[in-house]
């Protein structure tokens, strides 16, 4: 079930403030609070989808053309067409990082790793 009082879904409410890249009807981009990489921005969805399983089934085709919109032009915006790295979690026991908001979200990053990169894969290893 959808939950909808996680931080995502109150920054699309425009009840927490979020340093945005783009946005347009569907979907929209903001910079991470707690980046992993030089630049590490988030897209996602404005609709109520769990994880990327959750969106690729139930999402209509407005709302996929809407998202990868987004995801294009903020690459573009932030200049960074050619070179980055596109990550989606899925699950609170996922084997590599785990899920933490369960409203389907893509880290968009690029540029170098940040110590708390580093922090996060030691503790997910334990």
């Amino acid at each position: 079930m959808y939950d909808k009082n996680n931080v995502f879904a109150k920054i699309i409410r425009g009840e927490i403030p979020a340093s945005k890249v783009y946005e347009n009807e569907h979907a929209l981009s903001f910079y991470d609070v707690n980046p992993m990489f030089s630049t590490h921005v988030l897209v996602i969805p404005k609709g109520e989808y769990k994880n990327i399983l959750d969106f690729s089934k139930n999402a209509t085709s407005d709302e996929i053309i809407g998202f990868w919109d987004c995801f294009n032009k903020t690459a573009e915006k932030l200049g960074i067409e050619c070179e980055f790295n596109c990550v989606a979690n899925a699950g609170a026991n996922a084997p590599f990082i785990k899920q933490s908001v369960f409203h389907f979200h893509l880290h968009l990053v690029a540029g170098e790793r940040k110590p708390a990169f580093h922090e996060q894969l030691a503790a997910e290893f334990k």
